[in-house]
């Protein structure tokens, strides 16, 4: 059986067309390994002492709605199956399942230090905190893990400090700034200088995919100055507005201190590709989970 699931996975991943933005320079790299496929940034590999990478659909053993990489034990998967995709997906990119650290993402801006009595939590034993959208760490041998299916990535390495951060920024963490927080938090607890990080910005919903009503609007006409508008969203006839998180994560990027030259954008829309990434739009809210991990060799 598990031989011929692997054999649709790799027919349905031969099938798939990833739509990506044209825009972006710097694009995500496709990797597939031991039967996992899952995306890095050009822009990290050049730095030897971190390891980095975000999952898609494929390579995993759930099924239905979450077939097949869903990295959720909260929306009703098997945790057997949930467990062998972590398992997977940690052998793929390079590091143990039981190095991992969940977040307990409630759309805040939280941003935890992450010691070495963390290790495991959410994985091998349960969490230790709550309301955690952001985490950082200096501690070699942890991961770091994320998760999504729309809401943006927000990766960050400190090459001279060796110490990272990673965050969950949908549009109330984006408002938040969460990206400053976790810059800030970083230059607190590890001397890191913004001009020194490298950054990314991870597949998530895209403008064009991504409507929202006039109240979310009004929140970021507060919490950014009016020369940015234009670039952030569009009104539509609907009475709606298409919103730009990628835009808005990268404008906060650089207002925090990080150079034009070290953000990479993700390119990829979540909602664009629901065969290839979990959407909650695109699905309607019947999906897995999307993870993004970071850690310290």
């Amino acid at each position: 059986m598990l031989k011929h699931l692997n054999n649709i996975e790799k027919e349905k991943e031969n099938q798939i067309k990833i739509i990506w933005d044209k825009n972006t320079s710097n694009p995500m790299r496709v990797n597939r390994n031991q039967g996992v496929t899952y995306l890095s940034y050009p822009a990290f590999e050049n730095y030897g002492d971190f390891v980095h990478g975000f999952s898609t659909r494929l390579g995993g053993v759930s099924k239905g709605i979450y077939s097949s990489m869903n990295l959720s034990f909260t929306r009703g998967d098997e945790d057997e199956a949930v467990h062998e995709n972590y398992r997977r997906l940690a052998g793929a990119i390079g590091f143990s399942a039981e190095d991992i650290v969940m977040s307990d993402q409630t759309h805040t801006t939280n941003v935890r230090v992450i010691t070495a009595q963390d290790r495991g939590n959410g994985i091998t034993r349960p969490r230790a905190f709550r309301d955690v959208d952001g985490m950082i760490t200096n501690v070699p041998g942890i991961v770091l893990a994320t998760f999504y299916a729309d809401c943006v990535p927000l990766f960050f390495i400190d090459p001279v400090h060796k110490a990272i951060g990673l965050s969950h920024s949908g549009w109330r963490g984006t408002v938040g700034k969460i990206g400053a927080v976790t810059v800030e938090k970083m230059r607190e607890e590890f001397g890191s200088e913004p001009k020194d990080l490298i950054a990314a910005i991870g597949p998530s919903i895209c403008q064009s995919c991504y409507e929202v009503s006039e109240d979310v609007i009004v929140e970021f006409q507060k919490n950014f100055g009016r020369e940015y508008w234009e670039r952030l969203y569009y009104a539509k006839e609907n009475g709606k507005y298409q919103l730009n998180l990628w835009e808005a994560n990268r404008i906060i990027f650089k207002e925090a201190g990080i150079l034009e030259e070290h953000i990479s954008m993700p390119g990829i829309c979540t909602c664009c590709n629901p065969e290839f990434l979990f959407s909650h739009r695109a699905s309607h809210g019947k999906r897995g989970n999307l993870g993004a991990f970071l850690g310290i060799k």
